[in-house]
């Protein structure tokens, strides 16, 4: 079975005959939310798709305390970026301890994340002592071998760590966690990896406090991540607030970051929260103003570290006063830089700034324009980012004197020359149609049409960059609505995962197995290292290899095999349960019954034709010669259409 690729697309007809009012369902949940699941296609239908898509354009409305109650065990979502370093420490912060400049915690749970941190790091620091004193012998001098010692004090060490596991298995949730903190160090971190799948179990019945503790005495940074990454897929899975959440994804997207860059492992979890989503639906200047001034971002694009060549720093001219950069702006010239200083200018973020987030890579910018916007935006920084420190200007860092910046002069103003810019770059033409084409590609067509796109774009210069006006242009044209965009895009990795997940009706208790298998896709949650984000294009993703891990992916979600998420196959299949007079249903017709449950009887011939030639297969018929009737496999069967090429659409 086929997917078609990018290089097979269609050009959209307006004109085509509209599709009818389950499609129009369909097609909107498809598009608008991670995926129908069931009922939702019926209720869309009951109150209205008008009504339904009014709701979510404005998410406010929509009360979300279910989802809100799924994510209160997660604290690190709450806390600011210092918070979270404070309770889940950096490497950094390890090291002042180490060093005599930071006193441990007073707190029992807080002083065990540290401790254990120190320990690992005063050993790392042992190991580079003997590797250095090994490089410093002599080339024919026996080298000392650890090996065989380590590996039977680490067999030891697990077995270990196993009967502990079996008897604290067996205390009270507080009594467990008191035992833990009473071990010594070494005897913590072989428990805590030996919890393996254990682990759950293990930490069933804590506070969401003392199971982050216990998470953190191996890596702290990683509950940071962990709790961050689950969020994003149950919000995905269980957000009433759909369009919110897709356009969170999708804005994410736009002004990418990478998780596994330094600093940015703290600061993604304010990055999202408080820049992200507050602005996802409002107008784009206050997001593109967010996004520069977030801590995230500046450190991601090494803006922070952006030193003008006339500055005071660049030529080591010691800290002055406060209006310093007013009296220099009016001097004749630059400054003469002293001799042997290097300027420090970083373009990353002034060329991103122009060819991803707002002019697009033929924008009508030139090179000069870069440099010119990465001088506008020296001084730009971060107050001790490895300790959770903010935005700050920093005038000595600032390139004095005016700029030029596609055609504007930018008079010198110091931190306010950014704000000007972003202005300019925010109502430019070229970003309308840039932003609004990369709107079009996400929600109509990998090749949307250029009408619709044009309207789109006039919107947005009319409504100041109105991010709901924008979607409302497109949601009331004939592009979005024509019969041949129904079911036309390739779903991406995150969303047929998730999608998968809600059209199952599958619980989630733990969201990391499907960030595994995300992973798995080559669509790590926050791991796109380039600024580009990742591709919202078919050709991106269709492969055979792709497809294989698909299907896998979908058997192993209907047949119960992923840990932490459960789905009830017979629950989703009417036809499964048996009749009137006890007669169990024909696998056919449980495969029809699906069909309509999971595709909504959007089913070619060849799918339908191909999982109808299995049903005798033993693994789905449950059935060997002359046995008995049985219920077929219904997880089997759910899975081979959650695997269809059908279901990889949109």
């Amino acid at each position: 079975m086929q997917l078609a690729t990018a290089k097979n697309k269609e050009k959209q007809n307006p004109t085509a005959p509209p599709i009818d009012q389950q499609k129009r369902a369909v097609h909107a949940l498809n598009r608008l939310t991670f995926g129908p699941r069931p009922g939702d296609v019926e209720r869309v239908q009951a109150i209205g798709i008008d009504h339904w898509i009014d709701q979510q354009l404005h998410p406010e409305r929509i009360d979300d305390g279910a989802l809100d109650a799924r994510l209160a065990a997660f604290r690190t979502l709450k806390m600011d970026t210092h918070e979270l370093m404070e309770n889940f420490p950096s490497n950094e912060m390890i090291k002042a301890v180490a060093e005599g400049k930071r006193a441990l915690p007073s707190d029992p749970l807080k002083r065990a994340v540290y401790q254990a941190q120190l320990d690992q790091y005063e050993e790392k620091q042992e190991r580079k002592a003997e590797n250095a004193a090994i490089t410093a012998l002599p080339t024919d001098a026996p080298k000392p071998d650890r090996v065989a010692g380590e590996d039977r004090a680490s067999s030891a060490g697990s077995l270990y760590a196993d009967d502990k596991i079996r008897q604290l298995s067996d205390m009270p949730p507080d009594q467990r966690v008191a035992a833990v903190l009473q071990m010594p160090v070494e005897e913590q971190r072989t428990l805590i990896t030996s919890l393996r799948g254990k682990r759950d179990e293990f930490l069933e019945g804590m506070k969401p406090r003392e199971r982050e503790a216990l998470l953190a005495l191996n890596n702290p940074r990683q509950v940071v991540n962990d709790e961050l990454v689950q969020a994003k897929l149950l919000r995905a899975v269980y957000g009433e607030r759909q369009l919110q959440e897709v356009m969170d994804d999708f804005w994410f997207n736009h002004f990418n970051i990478f998780i596994g860059k330094g600093a940015d492992r703290y600061l993604l979890t304010s990055y999202e929260r408080d820049v992200i989503r507050p602005h996802a639906m409002g107008k784009f200047e206050n997001l593109l103003v967010a996004t520069a001034q977030s801590p995230a971002m500046l450190f991601y694009l090494d803006n922070w570290l952006s030193v003008g060549p006339n500055s005071d720093v660049a030529n080591g001219i010691p800290k002055r006063d406060h209006d310093n950069w007013k009296r220099r702006a009016r001097s004749d010239g630059p400054v003469k830089q002293a001799k042997g200083k290097r300027s420090g200018l970083n373009e990353n973020y002034g060329r991103e700034l122009m060819e991803l987030h707002t002019l697009g890579v033929n924008g009508g910018y030139s090179q000069k324009d870069v440099t010119e916007v990465a001088r506008v935006f020296t001084g730009w920084t971060l107050k001790q980012p490895q300790q959770g420190g903010g935005f700050a200007f920093e005038e000595r860092m600032h390139e004095p004197g005016d700029k030029m910046v596609m055609g504007h002069r930018i008079k010198a103003k110091g931190e306010k020359e950014g704000f000007e810019v972003l202005h300019i770059l925010a109502h430019h033409p070229s970003t309308a149609k840039f932003v609004c084409t990369k709107l079009a590609v996400r929600f109509v067509s990998d090749d949307p049409p250029p009408a619709l796109v044009d309207r789109m774009t006039q919107t947005f210069l009319k409504k100041d960059g109105d991010i709901r006006q924008v979607l409302k242009t497109m949601l009331d044209s004939p592009e979005f609505w024509a019969a041949d965009t129904y079911r036309a895009k390739v779903k991406t990795p995150l969303e047929f995962t998730v999608s998968a997940v809600r059209a199952s009706g599958a619980e989630v208790s733990d969201a990391t197995p499907l960030a595994r298998q995300l992973q798995n896709m080559g669509m790590q949650i926050y791991g796109a290292q380039p600024p580009t984000g990742y591709s919202m294009k078919a050709a991106a993703w269709v492969n055979s290899s792709a497809l294989l891990g698909r299907m896998n992916f979908a058997l192993a979600l209907t047949a119960g095999k992923l840990k932490g998420v459960q789905v009830d196959s017979a629950a989703m299949s009417s036809a499964s349960r048996p009749g009137e007079n006890g007669t169990l249903a024909e696998p056919s017709a449980t495969l029809a019954d699906l069909e309509n449950d999971l595709l909504h009887g959007d089913v070619s011939k060849q799918t339908h034709d191909t999982i109808a030639a299995r049903l005798q297969d033993p693994q789905i018929s449950q059935r060997k010669l002359d046995d008995p009737a049985r219920a077929p496999n219904l997880s089997a069967i759910a899975g081979l259409l959650l695997g269809s090429p059908e279901f990889q659409k949109k």
